[in-house]
């Protein structure tokens, strides 16, 4: 049984706008998968279909064997916890401290009351303590979010979703706001903790170069479609021109 499949998965919008128009593939344990594709292709959409922050339209996704496009509060609670999920724009609490924030990565453990009054346990206190230390922050444990960089903002997130002990890594444009040498930092970070905690990762990105660079396999979209799949050697140039020129010839 695969970990994820997407199973002809569309999302409309109320405007009309058909932002995917029915996504299939399966995700195996321990890859580590970027789909790739123009702004607007549907990126950010499907993973968060996914993961349920938008809701598809029409097809299922199955995570370990259970339908999340079906399941209940309480399900949907229990199947987020095995989910991480790494944002562009970092969505940390700004006045809040790093080691909080990583915290937060257990709010979907804990009660409702435990959670209100961050009633964290002192073994998930040194857990965070423990991350956040891999991912080269040990120095910055009590700082406000907002004092940091945008690339230890992004290291703050990565131990964040790590903090939830995830099955699947859900990173989307995890480097689009960030310098060359915060980026490379980062998906070396992402990377390597995936690989070594043996957690599969399914990251969308716009770099194609990093993308060769770290896939086991791309997926390519463009207007809502997959238009590719294929291994970075199969990524030739005439498919990445297919992937991002398609809606251009399309309209010629």
């Amino acid at each position: 049984m695969s970990l994820l499949e997407v199973n002809n998965v569309k999302k409309s919008y109320n405007d009309g706008t058909m932002a995917l128009k029915g996504i299939d593939f399966k995700v195996e344990e321990g890859e580590f998968i970027v789909v790739i594709g123009p702004s607007g292709a549907g990126k950010s959409t499907l993973l968060r279909c996914v993961n349920r922050l938008v809701e598809a339209s029409e097809g299922n996704i199955i995570f370990k064997g259970e339908d999340i496009t079906s399941a209940n509060r309480r399900k949907l609670k229990k199947i987020r916890r095995e989910i991480g999920m790494i944002f562009q724009s970092f969505h940390l609490i700004e006045r809040s401290s790093v080691l909080n924030n990583v915290l937060h990565g257990r709010l979907g453990y804990m009660s409702d009351l435990r959670g209100m009054f961050y009633l964290f346990s002192s073994e998930e206190k040194k857990a965070a303590y423990t991350l956040l230390d891999r991912v080269g922050l040990k120095d910055q444990v009590y700082k406000r979010a907002d004092e940091l960089s945008g690339g230890q903002q992004q290291r703050v997130g990565i131990a964040r979703a790590l903090a939830q002990n995830p099955s699947l890594m859900l990173a989307d444009e995890p480097i689009a706001s960030l310098d060359p040498i915060s980026s490379e930092m980062i998906m070396n970070y992402l990377y390597t903790i995936c690989r070594e905690e043996k957690i599969t990762c399914l990251c969308n990105l716009h770099q194609v170069d990093v993308a060769k660079k770290y896939a086991t396999r791309i997926i390519g979209i463009n207007s809502g479609k997959k238009v590719f799949e294929g291994t970075p050697d199969e990524l030739t140039d005439e498919e990445i021109d297919r992937i991002y020129n398609q809606t251009k010839k399309e309209s010629a």
